[in-house]
C-alpha cells in the first residue's frame, strides 16, 4: 500500500498499523500538554507521560468512552477494530483484556489522524485527558 493511499484509504489500513500511528500521535499530544503545563525536567517529564500512554490508563479511557456512548458509529467501528486485533504479543506488564482496550483507543487515534479529522481528535484526546486526570485525581497520584 502506498502513502497516498493510507492518506486516501486509512480505513484499509490493518487495525494494528491504525494502533501504530495512534501511538506516535497521542504521545506528540501528551508531551505538548506537560511542556505546555511548564514541565520540562526530563525524567520527570517521562514519569507524568506515562500517566497518560499506559496501557491502562488508555484502556480505561476506551471503557468511559463506550460506557458513556462518546463514540460515532464509525469510531466505535474502528475502535473495535483494534480492540480484536491480534498483535502476537502482550507487553509483560499488563493484561490481555488491558492491552486489547489500549490497540482499541491507539487504532482509534490513528484513524482519525489519518482521516485528518483533527477537530474530533482534539476533541477526544481532550476528553482522554480529563479522563485519566479524574482517575489519577481518585487515586490521590495526580497528573
Amino acid at each position: 500500500m502506498k502513502l497516498d493511499q493510507v492518506i486516501n484509504e486509512p480505513e484499509q489500513l490493518n487495525a494494528l498499523a491504525l494502533a501504530y500511528m495512534g501511538d506516535a500521535v497521542l504521545e506528540t499530544y501528551v508531551r505538548y500538554r506537560l511542556i505546555s503545563k511548564g514541565k520540562v525536567r526530563p525524567n520527570k517529564l517521562h514519569r507524568e507521560a506515562t500517566n497518560y500512554v499506559s496501557a491502562k490508563a488508555q484502556a480505561k479511557v476506551l471503557r468511559e468512552f463506550f460506557e458513556k456512548d462518546i463514540l460515532s458509529k464509525e469510531e466505535t467501528a474502528v475502535a473495535l477494530r483494534g480492540r480484536n486485533a491480534k498483535s502476537g504479543t502482550i507487553p509483560k506488564n499488563t493484561d490481555h483484556a488491558t492491552y486489547r482496550y489500549s490497540t482499541a483507543f491507539e487504532a482509534l487515534i490513528g484513524y482519525l489522524y489519518l482521516t485528518g479529522n483533527e477537530g474530533r481528535l482534539d476533541e477526544l484526546i481532550g476528553q482522554a485527558f480529563e479522563i485519566i486526570e479524574r482517575k489519577e485525581g481518585e487515586n490521590g497520584s495526580g497528573a
